[in-house]
């Protein structure tokens, strides 16, 4: 079963994820200033710790640094958060959901064509 994270927790996990594999503590905090986050060495260690707790990551020691595995896809998240979300807000119903996105207008026309070709024939394009 996979728990929810915090933002900042999420803020290196999709630095990890983008790695596609292992990832040095030196890139995380490379990742981290790219996004603009300050964070001390021990907050980042901290966050670390706890996504290993969480079961997200696990960390192996190369010589002297360590170098972190993600446990959890990022595919696995995604479809974690939607189903979270799904369930909280429109009570499980995605019909509600997608009915909001286009009656709101948050799809761009692609968006809505790709979406709309998916639904008829069981093709995404990307």
């Amino acid at each position: 079963m996979v728990q929810p994270i915090s933002d900042a927790e999420l803020d290196i996990m999709k630095i990890v994820w983008a790695n596609n594999e292992s990832t040095l503590f030196s890139h995380i905090m490379d990742g981290l200033k790219i996004k603009e986050r300050t964070w001390q060495k021990n907050t980042v260690i901290t966050l670390l710790s706890r996504l290993m707790d969480k079961g997200f990551l696990k960390a192996k020691k190369t010589g002297r640094r360590n170098e972190y595995t993600p446990l959890v896809t990022e595919k696995e998240y995604q479809t974690f958060q939607t189903k979270n979300f799904l369930d909280k807000i429109y009570e499980g119903n995605a019909r509600g959901l997608i009915s909001n996105l286009i009656q709101s207008d948050l799809l761009t026309d692609d968006e809505y064509n790709s979406l709309k070709s998916l639904i008829e024939g069981g093709k995404w394009n990307e």
